[in-house]
């Protein structure tokens, strides 16, 4: 029988993970008996009880560590406050939609700094303690918008493809050791953002709900279904497995397709 807590004994840091998706890679760690440290910018109470459901929730523990990951210096203290960092999983990251002539400086700063800077910083901090261990995995979360592009995008698909470029490079640097760097490259993933997302959608083009999900938010994915929170953890934990050993250096698609076009 299958090892219910194949990750018992590792820590996992994953950032951005007080919702969505980090959230859900996050439980997933927990329930593979990983210890697990949650991050965001904020630092409420709701935070640290978040980690405490999670722990009653899977027997692991977990814990909530506040880091602003636009400043690089609190990215890389996230990691050494942490201690040990098995798994580093960068998710964090922002959006904003405008065309190139007119996106804002600010916001441009902002998204290069939390989507691809911050996965600089943290993984330098990360892979010392992954070389000391003798193992260690880095799991980035790019983006379908890591292999191709969308118009009013320019900050968040360039710093993907940034992601996917710098997954390579730290594969190519512990390619001799048992360091593997990955990219998982989601496409529309049903989160609490994307499900306040439809009936904003529905009113918007007086669509009902099932035509809104198919033609407007998954236009551009073949399989006209999102992929879940629960996917890209089992995704994730298969890429810390011993059948994954050998993959390094790549992106894994859980996109419905959309970048087989």
């Amino acid at each position: 029988m299958p090892d219910a807590t194949p990750l018992r004994g590792k820590t996992a840091i994953v950032t951005g993970s007080n919702s969505g998706i980090g959230l859900g890679i996050a439980r997933s760690f927990a329930r593979a008996g990983a210890s697990v440290v949650l991050n965001s910018y904020t630092d409420d109470e709701s935070d640290h009880a978040l980690a405490r459901d999670m722990a009653d929730e899977t027997g692991s523990d977990v814990r909530y560590i506040q880091a602003d990951l636009s400043d690089g210096d609190q990215a890389r203290a996230l990691v050494e406050t942490a201690g040990v960092c098995d798994v580093l999983v960068n998710n964090a990251g922002i959006q904003h939609v405008a065309g190139i002539d007119e996106f804002p400086t600010a916001k441009w700063d902002a998204i290069i700094a939390i989507n691809l800077s911050s996965a600089f910083h943290t993984t330098a901090a990360a892979l010392p303690m992954m070389r000391r261990a003798g193992w260690g995995r880095v799991i980035n979360i790019a983006s379908a918008h890591g292999l191709t592009a969308s118009p009013y995008k320019s900050a968040y698909v360039a710093a993907k493809h940034g992601v996917v470029g710098m997954t390579k490079v730290v594969a190519l640097e512990t390619a001799e050791e048992p360091i593997t760097a990955n990219a998982i490259c989601p496409g529309y993933v049903m989160t609490p953002l994307i499900e306040k997302q439809i009936p904003e959608t529905m009113e918007k083009y007086g669509l009902d709900r099932e035509t809104a999900i198919k033609e407007v938010l998954l236009d551009r994915q073949p399989s006209k279904a999102f992929a879940t929170t629960d996917q890209l953890g089992g995704t994730a934990i298969f890429l810390c497995s011993d059948h994954a050993a050998q993959i390094t250096g790549t992106t894994i698609s859980v996109d419905g397709g959309w970048t087989a076009l």
